[in-house]
Formats: C-alpha cells, sequence, structure tokens
C-alpha cells in the first residue's frame, strides 16, 4: 500500500513540478577533425555537419532513444596526432568515430579504431581508405574511383577533349586522385599531355600553370585542396587560360569560390554533393546551415550530416548499441530518403565501405554553383 502511495505522490511531483524522468545513458561519438593546418577548412565543414546532425538527431528523440554525446578534437592536420586522439576516443568507450577528413591522417587512425571494432566515418576521399579490408571504415562521400569516371566521362564527350593538363597535390589525397582519373580517361582515348605535381599547402601556382600553359592542353584538370584551388584559378586566369578548367567536388566548392572570387567563373567539376541541388532536401539542410553557422555547406559539411544519419539507420536496423552488429549490417545496405530523410539521398554502401548515389555536374557562373546535370549512381546502368 506504502509502495503504491509513493508512486502515485512521485507520478503526482511530475505533473506538477515537470520533474523528468531519468532516460537513458547517451550514446558517445568521438569527432577527430583536422581544425587546424591545411585541412581546416574542410575539417571544420565536416564537424559542423555532424554537430548539426547531432542537434535534430536529439531533438526528435535521438538513437533507439538515447541522446547523442559528442567530443570535438582536433587532428592539426597530422596523423600522429589524428592517431593519439583515436586511442583517446576507444579509451572513451565511444560508440562510433568519425573522422578525420584527411586521407593520409584516417588511414593511421583507422588502424585503432578497426582493432577497437568500432565504426568509423569519413568524408575523405583517398582510394587507400577503404583498400585495407577494413569491416568498420565507412564513406560518407565517394571515393575517387566512383568520382572520377563521370569526371572523365564529362572531359572526353562533354569537352570532346583529346589532351589533358593534370595539376594535382602530391600527397594521400592527390596521388591516388590522379592515378584514377587517368586511368578513368584512358578507354576514351584522352592523352595527358603534362603531368604536374605540386606540394601540401604551395601557395605559388605561377610555375605549375606555366607548365600546364606550355602544354597546350585542351582542357586543364585540377585536383588540390581547397586553398590551393583557389591559388591555381586565380594563377591561370592571372596568365590568361581560356580553355576549359575542369575539376571534382573540391575545386567547385563553396570555399574555393570564396576565396578565388572571379577566377573561379567558368571552372566545372563534378560535385558529389552541392548545396546548390535543386533537391528540396538539400535545399532545406542548406537553410538550416545559414541559420544555424551563417554560412552555407560544402560538400564536407553536408557529408558530416549525412553520415550520422547513415549511422542512426544502421543502429536502429540491428536494434541495439552493438558496433560490430552495425558495422556488419551496413555492409550492402541501401538507405532511402523516404526511411531515413536526414542522408537527403538514397544511398547504397557496398561491401568495403564505398558508397553510391545520385552526384552533381555543375559550373561556377557569377560566383555561384549552378547545377548542370544530376548524375545517377555509377552502378545504375
Amino acid at each position: 500500500m506504502k509502495s503504491m502511495q509513493r508512486s502515485i505522490v512521485a507520478a503526482a511531483c511530475v505533473a506538477l513540478f515537470g520533474l523528468a524522468p531519468v532516460y537513458a545513458q547517451p550514446v558517445k561519438i568521438a569527432n577527430l577533425v583536422e581544425l587546424s593546418g591545411t585541412g581546416a577548412t574542410a575539417g571544420t565543414m565536416f564537424k559542423s555537419g555532424i554537430e548539426l546532425a547531432a542537434k535534430d538527431i536529439n531533438a526528435s528523440g535521438g538513437i533507439l532513444g538515447r541522446k547523442i554525446e559528442y567530443q570535438t578534437m582536433d587532428t592539426q592536420t597530422t596523423p600522429g596526432v589524428a592517431k593519439a586522439l583515436a586511442i583517446k576516443a576507444i579509451d572513451d568507450d565511444v560508440f562510433a568515430v568519425f573522422g578525420p577528413v584527411f586521407t593520409g591522417s584516417v588511414v593511421v587512425s583507422a588502424v585503432e579504431t578497426r582493432r577497437a571494432e568500432i565504426p568509423n566515418f569519413t568524408a575523405a576521399a583517398g582510394a587507400a581508405v577503404t583498400a585495407q579490408g577494413n569491416p568498420y571504415m565507412f564513406r560518407t562521400g565517394f571515393s575517387q574511383a566512383m568520382s572520377m569516371p563521370k569526371v572523365a566521362r564529362y572531359i572526353a564527350q562533354g569537352l570532346k577533349a583529346k589532351t589533358v593538363a593534370v595539376i594535382y597535390v602530391n600527397n594521400d589525397f592527390g596521388k591516388p586522385g590522379r592515378d584514377a582519373v587517368t586511368k578513368a580517361l584512358e578507354p576514351y582515348g584522352v592523352k595527358i599531355v603534362a603531368d604536374i605535381s605540386t606540394d601540401p599547402g604551395q601557395v605559388d601556382m605561377s610555375g605549375p600553370v606555366i607548365r600546364a600553359r606550355q602544354a597546350d592542353a585542351d582542357a586543364i584538370f585540377v585536383y588540390l585542396n581547397e586553398e590551393e584551388s583557389a591559388r591555381a584559378l586565380r594563377e591561370l586566369r592571372k596568365q590568361g587560360w581560356t580553355k576549359p578548367i575542369v575539376g571534382d567536388v573540391t575545386l567547385i566548392s563553396q570555399k574555393v569560390i570564396e576565396l578565388a572570387g572571379d577566377a573561379a567563373n567558368g571552372a566545372v567539376g563534378h560535385s558529389e554533393m552541392t548545396a546548390d541541388a535543386p533537391v528540396p532536401s538539400i535545399k532545406a539542410l542548406r537553410a538550416k546551415f545559414e541559420k544555424e553557422y551563417g554560412f552555407t555547406p560544402d560538400h564536407n559539411g553536408i557529408k558530416g550530416y549525412i553520415g550520422l544519419y547513415m549511422l542512426k539507420a544502421a543502429t536502429e536496423k540491428v536494434g541495439k548499441f552493438d558496433r560490430v552488429a552495425v558495422a556488419k549490417a551496413m555492409h550492402g545496405m541501401t538507405i532511402t530518403a523516404k526511411q531515413e530523410p536526414g542522408v537527403l539521398l538514397d544511398v547504397t554502401i557496398d561491401a568495403n565501405g564505398d558508397i553510391d548515389r545520385d552526384s552533381f555536374l555543375v559550373e561556377v557562373q557569377a560566383g555561384k554553383v549552378v547545377v548542370k546535370e544530376i548524375l545517377p549512381p555509377l552502378g545504375k546502368k
């Protein structure tokens, strides 16, 4: 009788005074990103997307009734620091790790998350990320193997180019990208007439641009990090280059457009994700980003947002917080936007942790990204 009375009193207190019941412990996520160093632009964007997704997911009840609690740590764009932070995240018993964004860092840090059997999500495009057979590694964006065939098709069929000069950054992102676009161009018979490497963070782009101009190619393919891409565009315009400038998502990203100014106009690229896409869900996310942060998201920002919803969908499919089971469930999984609106577009995850979905061919016009074509998934015949 007394027990029943206590229960009635407790219920009355909740009703009268708004005392909240005890909820399940939050699910912990580690965000290992480049907040300083050459990767700061990409890392800051990725971080913002993850934090916004966590806010939205928590507002709608969390994952399986548990709220997301995240910690963000700066890798300083240094592989050794990224590895140390991954170990710290493991010691903190996180459910999943997001980042790093740079290929060279995530390849190193993922050794630790794999050993601990923790799902690890990244926006890195480098081929090495999923070439290690790591069953706990998942991309939130395209690999170069998915992007470059679409770039090559445009160069060969859209531009009718017979020769191309390639300017790339000599690191774990740039080198495999250069290899992938070269391989993708071969079936079309497009010849690489200048193969030009640059250093990460390179400030003076006059030398590479001079070499590219001397090759007299039909087009230039630029594959650099954000700041270097802007410098290359400015130098190309300064030296009077008027032929097509083509790239992948980095070249035509929001940050590059801001840094390059008018020099970005006319640049064309394949964009795995753009805030300017004529898709209602992406338009809505852009507005939400701008309200929350005061800036427009680039592909890395949107990929961070999508990534957390990929984890949510897989966890809810498994029905429990089991890291190994969640990672296993993701392989071969298709997440539709109807099922989980937070992924924005239907996405399929393959056996390697790579994804496939719609993407976009875009051009910079008057300082704005204009979508020229929506490209279907590479696996769609």
